[in-house]
């Protein structure tokens, strides 16, 4: 497994080193949701080589915009309101998504989480009420082929440790089936990470309510 925090802290395109606060947009689990996923999986997300997300840092990006200091507090809030605007003007419900059982990925334990299209549709809704305030001034991310994931472990600095057989096997003793998780709200977070974990500080919420 590959090291993540290294790979966004040297990515070619909107590298994101450590202590630097981004915008991101979020879907996050219920604390129960939150709580069952790390108290099933302790044992995978904490094998040599990997760094456990705790069940308040459990989360489904949506987007990833750009530095929070590069944007004005009047920017922010009008990024804030046109999301707002473009969820009620589209109708946007509340989202319900499936997290299947983890698998290693090349650089994080991943929940696949379907169905895709609403999550995708708030990830196209955020990147253009992004853009519509701040034009092309960051490389917003993902730039393409956005699919809904909740990682329960990433790799650290020593992620060549990460045995994915033994990962595998680790899984596969575990006997919870897909979480429900169900959300009624779109997070803003002003986000970092010290290369060993991701936390983050409210910014606003825009409801889900169609």
């Amino acid at each position: 497994m590959d090291n993540f925090f290294g790979r966004v802290e040297t990515r070619t395109v909107a590298p994101w080193p450590a202590g630097r606060r981004d915008l991101h947009w979020h879907l996050l689990p219920d604390p129960e949701v939150a709580q069952r996923l790390v108290s099933a999986y302790r044992a995978v997300a904490e094998h040599p080589g990997l760094r456990a997300v705790e069940a308040p840092w459990l989360h489904v990006t949506v987007l990833h915009a750009g530095p929070q200091e590069e944007a004005s507090g009047a920017e922010i809030a009008r990024i804030v309101a046109r999301v707002r605007e473009l969820v009620v003007a589209e109708g946007i419900e509340p989202v319900e998504l499936t997290l299947a059982r983890p698998s290693p990925g090349t650089q994080a334990i991943e929940c696949a989480a379907r169905p895709g299209a609403p999550a995708r549709r708030l990830w196209e809704l955020t990147r253009r009420a992004t853009l519509d305030v701040v034009g092309d001034r960051w490389a917003l991310q993902p730039e393409t082929d956005y699919y809904p994931h909740l990682s329960v472990a990433y790799g650290g600095q020593d992620a060549d440790q990460a045995d994915r057989r033994r990962l595998k096997v680790l899984i596969s003793d575990v006997d919870q089936g897909e979480v429900v998780m169900r959300t009624d709200r779109l997070s803003l977070v002003s986000q970092w990470h010290d290369g060993r974990r991701i936390v983050w500080d409210p910014i606003a919420t825009v409801p889900l309510t169609g």
